[in-house]
């Protein structure tokens, strides 16, 4: 069982979408916080005040929003030296390997169908989180990539 604390911030323009994942994360029974913004630019905003509320540990990104999409903010955030060691979760309905193959090369640590983790969400989210998960997500593999059930 995971014995450090996680701080999570979910980018997730979808009401629904926003309460599975919470409930997964809560019923998974990872000990930490979910932090919530329902768009790019939000994401954004909050990451430049960073150190109030603290930094992040993972960020789970949605590519299709307002304002702001996932790719943009995955590339901003892979531009802030700032986040260098924070791992970016792809969280998508997309299934396009244009999306898939962008995403890898723009930095992300793992990419996550929707329909995969709402089938599985409580078994997924304790397998990403495993004993050494900070250093799984680091630098993944094409191989590794695609985080499936």
């Amino acid at each position: 069982m995971l014995m450090t604390y996680i701080h999570i911030f979910l980018a997730e323009d979808d009401p629904d979408d926003r309460y599975f994942f919470e409930d997964a994360f809560k019923k998974a029974a990872i000990p930490g916080k979910v932090t919530v913004v329902e768009d790019g630019q939000k994401l954004t905003s909050l990451l430049a005040k960073v150190g109030s509320p603290p930094p992040p540990d993972i960020i789970f990104l949605d590519i299709n929003m307002p304002r702001k999409n996932g790719k943009e903010c995955l590339r901003e955030i892979r531009d802030n030296d700032k986040f260098d060691g924070t791992p970016v979760v792809i969280f998508s309905t997309s299934n396009f390997h244009k999306d898939i193959d962008e995403t890898f090369k723009d930095g992300a640590s793992r990419y996550i169908m929707k329909n995969d983790f709402f089938e599985n969400r409580q078994e997924m989210l304790k397998r990403l989180f495993s004993a050494n998960w900070q250093q799984e997500l680091l630098n993944p593999t094409k191989e590794q990539f695609i985080f499936r059930a």
